[in-house]
């Protein structure tokens, strides 16, 4: 389970090395799922061929995930979970970022992960046909 620790910035967690690794296990498991770190060493994106479903942010305290989502559900997850927010960085129509803090379970979590994984397969399906 998280450290929870209380800070003047509210309420924070702290994941074990064990944690991080099962979240980022989970994400290597996808069939085809490749991990790179093409930006830095403390973030990690996961491809399914070359589309993106996931970046990792694992070099600082709070363990950040991006994830690609349908629009409606994204709404759905922000309105709902404060640490659901729109993704950093990427297209905030299709990405949400994930302060993985406790609100949601880690069977949500992979459940997310597998709504995106699913989401990039559509993408290259989408491609391969138009080819």
């Amino acid at each position: 389970m998280p450290n929870f620790n209380s800070t003047s910035t509210g309420l924070r967690v702290m994941l074990s090395q064990k944690e991080t690794l099962a979240v980022g296990q989970y994400l290597a498991s996808k069939k085809g799922a490749k991990a790179t770190t093409p930006h830095s060493d403390t973030l990690i994106v996961y491809s399914l061929d070359d589309t993106p479903f996931a970046y990792l942010e694992t070099g600082k305290q709070l363990l950040k995930l991006s994830l690609r989502s349908d629009p409606v559900l994204s709404k759905v997850l922000r309105d709902k979970y404060e640490e659901v927010t729109p993704g950093q960085k990427l297209n905030p129509k299709v990405w949400n970022t994930i302060v993985i803090s406790g609100q949601l379970s880690f069977d949500e979590i992979k459940a997310l992960i597998d709504h995106s994984y699913h989401q990039a397969r559509v993408i290259n399906d989408a491609i391969d046909e138009a080819l």
